[in-house]
């Protein structure tokens, strides 16, 4: 089976558009500062644009998606692009691979960890699928090594501490290491739960850090199972609650008052307006 493109926009010209622009900006004549970039270097670029993207396609999320949240992300997707583009031009120059080398790749090794869609592999469930695209993925980093390589090593080490909890737990899963049911799971965690109480009764300060730790990473997992991602949520919960305490600060300057200068309890009366 192989994918059907015959309704896919041509994105030829637009691409070949944006190469010239960074040919131009990485010529003699071209801009300075372009000119001194190495991949080295733009790595935090891609880093910081790539979080942007991540804000506007959440903030686009449904029942909030509008014109102008679309052109958001329409932008942001560029930028990702233009910084994609930008290094592997710099890749190319230096004689390495050139963008054509990293799609076609890309595309193959799609293409090989969905047996069940390009394929006859028949799977029975998401739980299988995963499975099998673990195995898959394991068996790929193995290939012309002395074995099949270990389940973690392919996950990045800079990756922010709630997404690298859910990727842990996921892989674990994956490897079939996980508790049988969510009840079992959710004994685990109220256990964590009572060993942080135990830790906080103690006074102990570097065992209630190891016990808020592992509740917290126990609290991920118990998210993941029940189909939510614990960044996402958390980022999702950030955005509320600072709409909603924005909006007690203009409801503040609308009395004429600073929020410092309020109470506890006309904070909340403010809070409950702002919910509602």
């Amino acid at each position: 089976m192989t994918p059907d493109t015959a309704h896919a926009p041509d994105h030829g010209p637009a691409l070949r558009e944006l190469f010239a622009v960074i040919d131009a900006l990485l010529a003699e004549n071209g801009c300075p500062w372009d000119r001194k970039q190495t991949p080295q270097t733009m790595t935090d670029y891609v880093v910081e644009e790539c979080f942007e993207l991540a804000e506007a396609i959440r903030a686009d999320s449904p029942g909030r998606s509008t014109p102008d949240s679309r052109a958001e992300v329409m932008e942001e997707l560029g930028d990702v692009a233009f910084l994609l583009l930008f290094v592997a031009t710099l890749y190319h120059r230096a004689g390495h691979f050139d963008l054509s080398d990293s799609l076609r790749y890309s595309a193959a090794k799609m293409i090989r960890r969905h047996p069940h869609v390009f394929g006859d592999l028949k799977l029975e469930s998401q739980e299988e699928l995963l499975r099998n695209w673990e195995r898959i993925k394991r068996a790929e980093k193995a290939e012309g090594d002395e074995g099949p390589k270990r389940v973690y090593e392919s996950l990045p080490r800079g990756l922010p501490p709630l997404l690298k909890a859910y990727r842990v737990n996921s892989k674990a899963a994956r490897a079939g290491f996980t508790w049988a049911t969510d009840a079992d799971q959710a004994a685990h965690m109220a256990d964590e739960w009572r060993e942080w109480e135990q830790a906080k009764a103690d006074g102990d300060p570097a065992r209630m850090h190891e016990e808020f730790g592992d509740y917290l990473f126990s609290l991920v997992e118990y998210g993941r199972r029940h189909g939510i991602k614990a960044n996402a949520a958390l980022e999702d919960a950030n955005s509320k609650f600072l709409a909603r305490f924005g909006l007690m600060e203009d409801a503040a300057r609308a009395q004429g008052r600073d929020i410092a200068e309020l109470t506890l309890d006309e904070m909340n009366a403010l809070w409950e307006r702002a919910k509602g």
